[in-house]
């Protein structure tokens, strides 16, 4: 309960944080926030060519299947390598202004969740002008990033703070992500793939937080939500475990930095 007081005394901190997270990202760009939109869309043209061809099956909706997965997955990867960097890049103050370190990975996961939030009217967008419209299982869209929030605030208290020990992670960390786009159904349906890599496919959390996402806005049906739910108790362990980890560490990061 200590993490949650401290995020309370230090409410506007965070505030601040995440205010300075979401501006730095556009700092001295042109469009600013239209990246947010611009930046999805140039990856969906780029996937939908290269693998439209292959995967889409004559489907005229397959840019839309792509785009509901490629825009979480996009927040999922930026908040864990921006995580990676968060403790390093504020070494100056964290050596001068006592606070608590935990607000830095919050901050990560909370301004990309923000930039999630924005984006997520790119899939409004792609599902109303296709003529597949919106359903009542939108309203279970706050319980799917909530699961997303909280699996990757526990990788971010993680990898922010083994990061300032072991800085090669911080490169490993974008190999092991690039090697998990394709471990993860974002281009292809995990039925097409032998009964056995279905099987491994279910073992990696961002296959349920991708099919939740399709559930509600490309299927348009009820997700799966026993298996959100495990996946809820497994990202909330994760967290507890990450927490403790990142306190333990916390104490040599001056030092370090």
């Amino acid at each position: 309960m200590n993490i949650f007081q401290k995020i309370y005394n230090y409410r506007e901190l965070l505030k601040t944080n995440v205010k300075k997270e979401i501006r730095g990202k556009y700092k001295n760009s042109i469009l600013g926030i239209v990246w947010s939109f611009l930046n999805p869309l140039l990856q969906l043209a780029v996937y939908s060519v290269i693998f439209g061809a292959l995967l889409a099956g004559g489907d005229p909706t397959y840019h839309i299947y792509i785009c509901v997965a490629l825009i979480p997955w996009t927040f999922f990867t930026t908040s864990i390598t921006q995580s990676a960097f968060t403790i390093i890049g504020n070494g100056d103050i964290i050596k001068k202004v006592y606070f608590p370190r935990e607000i830095l990975p919050i901050s990560v996961v909370a301004s990309g969740a923000v930039n999630f939030v924005i984006s997520t009217i790119i899939i409004l967008f792609f599902v109303l002008i296709a003529g597949m419209g919106i359903t009542k299982y939108i309203l279970l869209y706050p319980v799917v990033l909530l699961i997303q929030c909280v699996l990757q605030l526990g990788i971010s208290f993680i990898v922010s703070s083994i990061t300032v020990y072991f800085r090669d992670l911080e490169h490993i960390i974008g190999i092991v992500l690039l090697a998990a786009f394709y471990a993860t159904p974002i281009v292809y349906k995990v039925e097409q793939l032998p009964a056995n890599l279905q099987v491994l496919m279910n073992l990696n959390p961002m296959t349920h937080i991708i099919n939740g996402y399709r559930s509600i806005f490309y299927y348009q049906q009820m997700p799966n939500m026993k298996a959100l739910g495990i996946l809820l108790l497994i990202s909330i362990a994760l967290t507890v475990l990450g927490y403790f980890i990142f306190k333990h560490l916390q104490k040599g990061f001056a030092e370090e930095l």
